[in-house]
């Protein structure tokens, strides 16, 4: 077994290549003012005591915030590209802000250990 193969293998990265764990340590870096907002909010188990990461690779994507214990996924829209989107998810009921995340995660169930 090679050293890769552990590190990729592992089951918190998900099947993450190396590629995808350097641009997530990357992002990780330099977040958006609005990704600094809402980790201040998340670190450290300061939501329900969920404990979420940031800039988390998954597979071929990279989470912006994931909490293994609620299965739970934190995306932050920013890009004109994604207005549409935005307006869809908006007009079936959710909101984007800031205290409704929060409330969201506070809400949220915990996983019976």
């Amino acid at each position: 077994m090679t050293f890769q193969k552990i590190v990729t293998e592992g089951k918190q990265n998900h099947g993450a290549s190396l590629n995808i764990k350097d641009k997530a340590r990357a992002l990780r870096k330099n977040m958006t003012s609005a990704e600094k907002i809402l980790w201040s909010q998340l670190r450290r188990r300061k939501q329900n005591g969920m404990y979420f990461r940031r800039q988390h690779p998954y597979g071929i994507y990279i989470l912006d915030f994931y909490c293994f214990e609620a299965n739970l996924l934190v995306k932050i829209i920013l890009h004109k590209r994604d207005n549409e989107r935005t307006e869809y998810l908006v007009s079936s009921g959710l909101e984007n802000n800031l205290e409704w995340v929060i409330n969201t995660i506070m809400n949220t169930p915990r996983p019976a250990s």
